[in-house]
C-alpha cells in the first residue's frame, strides 16, 4: 500500500524541483546581496567545486587576486635575465606600493569582464594579454636589453622576417604549435564555455567597473605627483625594473609623438633663433650663406652593435680585437658618443644623427621611422646638405624594407639608397648576417656616381645578435680567455671575432679612402652596445648607452674631442667642416649653451614635425625625394632563347634579381651580374616584355623594375 508523503518529504521534493526550474546565477555582484542562507544552499545545490570556479571568473575578489598572481608572474619574466627566478618577489618586497599599483591596472581591465554573458571567455581573453605581453617581453630581454613596448607592434613584420636569426627550426614549429593550440582553446571556450543564462545586470556591473576605473586614474595622478612613477623615461629599461612592467608597456601605448610646448606661438619658435639666423620673411636660412666653398664628401658609418671589447671588464681575450678602431681614436678628433639606445633600435640612432632632434623627445620605445617618418617629410642633414649642391645616399648591408627604410628615406631627403637587395656576392656570418666588408665598395660606387659632392650613410649589419650560447666558430682568430660563465664565453667570443672582422673592414676602408682623389670626411661609431647580458659593473665607461666615435679624414681635418650624444654627432661635424646650414643644426652650433637648450631643441623638433611650421614661415618646404633604389643601373640588353629556356642578359645583376612579366615575379635562376636564367614556360609573344626587378625575398615586395 503506497503511503503519502509526509509534510517535510513533500516540501524536500517542491524545493528540489524549485531549484531545477531556477536558473542558476554565478554572478558576484548578486550573490553579495542575497542571504547567507541562500547562498549556502546555492552551494550545497551546484556543488561547492563549481561554484568557487565561477566565483574566482567572476567576482571583484577572484579578479584582485587574479590580478596579483598574474603581476607576479610578469615581473618575475620581465627580470629573469637579469637576477633570478625570484625576481617579482622582491620587486613586491621592495616596491610594493608601485607593485600593487601595477596589479591595480591588471585588476581595472580583468572586471571588465563583468558586464559580459560570456564572462570566462572574456575573462581568460584579457588575462592572456597580460600573460603574452609579459612572456613576449621576457623572451625579448633575454635576446636584447631594451624591452616590449607597444612601438614594437609596429615593428611586428620586421621581427618576423629576422626570427629565424634568433630562434632554431624547432623553436619557431614549436612557438607555432603553441599559438595553434591556444587559439583552438580559446575557441573551444567561446562554444562550449559557461554562458551567463539570465540577464546581466549590467548597469549595476558597468557602475563597478567604472568606480575601478576612476580609482586607477587617481592612483594613477597620485603615484605621478609622489615621484613613485615617472611619465618620461630616461632609460627603458630601467624604467621597466623600477616602475613596473604593465604601467610602462601601456605608457608607451598613451604617450606618442612630441608633446606640444607651453605657450606654443610664431613668437615664441622665432625667439628661439636671432635675426641673423632668420630671413627677411622670419623663417630660417635653409641654404648656406657661403654657396662656393669647396666642401668635402661626408660618409657617416654607423657600426652595428660596435664597441671595443677591451671596454667589457668582465672579460678577458687572446689578442686585441679592435686595433684600427682604436689607432684611429688615439690619433683623430673622438669621443664617447650617448646614444638612445640599448642592445637594440639602430634606428633611432639613425634618427638622431640625421636630424639633430633627440629621440627621448618621443614616447617612450617609439620608433619615429615607424610613425610620423611614414606621412610626412622633416628636414635632416640630407635636405641640407642637398641645399649646397651635395648628392645624397643611403648604404644597408640589410633588407631595404626593414624599419621602412625604403620609403623613409625618401622623406629624409636622401636621392638614392642601396641595400643588400643591390649588392653581389655579399658573405655572411655563421648567425646569417652579411659582413661588413661588402660595404667599401658600395661606398665607392655612391661616390663615383656623381660629379658633385656626396653624402652618404652607411649602415652596417654584421655585429647584429643573437649571439650564440655554444661555440660556432672553429678556430677563431680571437679567444676569450676569461668570463663569467661558460655560455658569456661563448657569446663574448662569437661576438669579439665578429667585431675583429669589422675592425679589419674599417682599416681597409680608410686606406682605401686614403688614397680618394677627392677629400672625404668619415664619421663612424657603434650605435648601441651588443645584446649581450651585461650590467654597468660590465663596462669601463659604467654607461650601458654608451659607445665611441672617431672623425677620420683623408685632407687632415683639425678638431677636439669631445663627448656628446648622437643628435649632437652631425652638428658637430658640419660645423668642424665651416657648415651653419639648416634648422636644427644652426640652433645645435649657436646655442648649445643655452639655459633652454633642451627645451628648446623640443619645441623645434614639434614645430617642425607635428606643428604650424613657424620656422618655415608656416609651410613645409620639403618634398619626398624620387629616390632611387641601388646607384647602379640595372638594365637588360636582350633576351636569348637557348632551346626551350630563356635566359636574360644584362648589367649588375644580384641575387635579388628575378625576371617579372607585368608585375608577376617568374621563377628565375642567378647565373651571375650579366646574365639570368628563366625556370618557367612564357608564351613566346610575351618574352620581349619581360623585365627584371629587384625581389625583397621576406615580403616579395618589389623594389625597383627595369624600364
Amino acid at each position: 500500500m503506497n503511503k503519502e508523503p509526509n509534510k517535510k518529504q513533500g516540501n524536500n521534493l517542491n524545493n528540489e524541483n524549485k531549484i531545477e526550474k531556477e536558473p542558476v546565477k554565478f554572478d558576484k555582484f548578486e550573490k553579495l546581496d542575497r542571504k547567507v542562507e541562500e547562498t549556502i544552499q546555492e552551494v550545497e545545490t551546484i556543488g561547492k567545486r563549481k561554484f568557487v570556479l565561477k566565483a574566482v571568473h567572476t567576482s571583484f575578489a577572484g579578479a584582485a587576486v587574479w590580478a596579483l598572481l598574474l603581476n607576479l608572474v610578469i615581473e618575475t619574466l620581465g627580470r629573469m635575465s637579469t637576477t633570478s627566478i625570484w625576481g617579482g618577489f622582491q620587486f613586491l618586497i621592495d616596491e610594493p606600493i608601485v607593485f600593487l599599483y601595477n596589479t591595480l591596472i591588471i585588476f581595472a581591465t580583468l572586471v571588465i569582464a563583468s558586464v559580459f554573458k560570456r564572462r570566462l571567455f572574456v575573462f581568460t581573453i584579457v588575462s592572456l594579454f597580460w600573460l603574452i605581453i609579459g612572456i613576449v617581453n621576457g623572451v625579448i630581454l633575454t635576446q636584447r636589453m631594451t624591452p616590449f613596448t607597444v612601438k614594437d607592434l609596429s615593428i611586428l613584420d620586421d621581427g618576423i622576417t629576422i626570427v629565424s636569426n634568433y630562434m632554431s627550426t624547432f623553436q619557431i614549429v614549436m612557438a607555432a604549435i603553441g599559438v595553434a593550440v591556444a587559439i583552438g582553446l580559446l575557441v573551444l571556450l567561446f562554444i562550449k564555455g559557461p554562458k551567463k543564462k539570465e540577464r546581466v545586470k549590467w548597469k549595476r556591473n558597468l557602475i563597478g567597473v567604472l568606480l575601478v576605473l576612476a580609482v586607477t586614474f587617481g592612483a594613477t595622478s597620485i603615484m605621478i605627483k609622489t615621484g613613485k612613477i615617472e611619465t618620461f623615461f630616461g632609460n627603458l629599461a630601467y624604467a621597466y625594473r623600477d616602475y613596473g612592467v604593465v604601467y610602462c608597456f601601456t605608457n608607451t601605448w598613451l604617450n606618442t609623438g612630441i608633446s606640444k610646448p607651453d605657450n606654443y606661438s610664431q613668437d615664441r619658435m622665432l625667439d628661439i633663433f636671432s635675426d641673423e639666423e632668420l630671413g627677411d620673411d622670419n623663417a630660417m636660412l635653409l641654404t648656406q650663406k657661403d654657396e662656393d666653398e669647396e666642401h668635402p664628401n661626408i660618409i657617416f658609418l654607423q657600426l652595428e652593435s660596435f664597441i671595443d671589447p677591451s671596454n667589457i671588464t668582465s672579460i678577458e681575450t687572446s689578442k686585441e680585437a679592435c686595433p684600427n678602431f682604436r689607432n684611429l681614436v688615439n690619433n683623430y678628433p673622438s669621443g664617447q658618443l650617448t646614444v638612445p639606445a640599448c642592445g637594440a633600435g639602430t634606428a633611432n640612432v639613425e634618427f638622431e644623427v640625421m636630424t639633430g632632434i633627440s629621440a627621448k623627445f618621443f614616447g617612450p620605445g617609439e620608433y619615429p621611422y615607424k610613425s610620423v617618418l611614414k606621412e610626412k617629410t622633416m628636414e635632416t642633414l640630407g635636405y641640407d646638405l642637398k641645399s649646397l649642391g651635395y648628392s645624397t645616399h643611403a648604404i644597408h648591408n640589410h633588407r631595404a624594407v626593414f624599419y621602412n627604410r625604403n620609403t623613409v628615406f625618401a622623406n629624409m631627403g636622401l636621392d638614392t639608397f642601396t641595400s643588400i637587395e643591390y649588392m653581389s656576392d655579399v658573405e655572411k656570418t655563421p648567425k646569417n648576417w652579411a659582413k661588413d666588408n661588402i660595404l667599401t665598395e658600395s661606398m665607392l660606387d655612391a661616390l663615383n656616381s656623381t660629379e658633385s659632392r656626396d653624402m652618404i650613410y652607411t649602415i652596417s649589419v654584421q655585429g647584429h645578435g643573437k649571439y650564440p650560447s655554444e661555440q660556432v666558430i672553429q678556430n677563431p682568430e680571437i679567444t676569450v680567455t676569461s668570463a663569467p660563465s661558460e655560455e658569456l664565453k661563448w657569446k663574448f667570443e662569437y661576438y669579439v671575432n665578429q667585431v675583429h672582422e669589422m675592425d679589419n673592414f674599417i682599416g681597409q676602408l680608410t686606406e682605401t679612402l686614403s688614397n680618394y682623389d677627392e677629400p672625404v670626411v668619415l664619421v663612424m661609431y657603434g650605435d648601441h652596445i651588443p645584446a649581450i647580458d651585461m650590467t654597468e659593473d660590465d663596462l669601463a665607461s659604467r654607461n650601458l648607452y654608451g659607445t665611441e666615435y672617431v672623425i677620420w679624414s683623408n685632407f687632415g681635418l683639425d678638431g677636439d674631442d669631445e663627448d656628446m650624444y648622437s643628435y649632437q654627432l652631425a652638428a658637430h661635424v658640419t660645423e668642424m667642416l665651416d657648415m651653419q646650414v639648416g634648422t636644427v643644426f644652426t640652433y645645435q652650433q649657436n646655442h648649445k649653451n643655452s639655459e633652454t637648450y633642451l627645451e628648446d631643441l623640443k619645441a623645434i623638433g614639434y614645430d617642425i614635425l607635428y606643428g604650424k611650421y613657424y620656422l618655415y614661415g608656416g609651410k613645409n618646404p620639403f618634398e619626398p625625394t624620387d629616390m632611387k633604389m641601388g646607384v647602379k643601373d640595372i638594365t637588360i640588353d636582350e633576351v636569348v632563347k637557348i632551346g626551350d629556356k630563356y635566359y636574360i642578359k644584362g648589367k649588375n645583376f644580384t641575387e635579388y634579381s628575378k625576371v617579372t612579366l607585368d608585375g608577376k615575379t617568374l621563377k628565375t635562376i642567378y647565373l651571375g651580374s650579366n646574365i639570368l636564367g628563366l625556370l618557367e614556360d612564357v608564351d613566346p609573344d610575351d618574352a620581349a616584355n619581360m623585365k627584371v626587378s629587384q625581389i625583397e625575398t621576406k615580403s616579395n615586395e618589389i623594389l625597383s623594375t627595369t624600364e
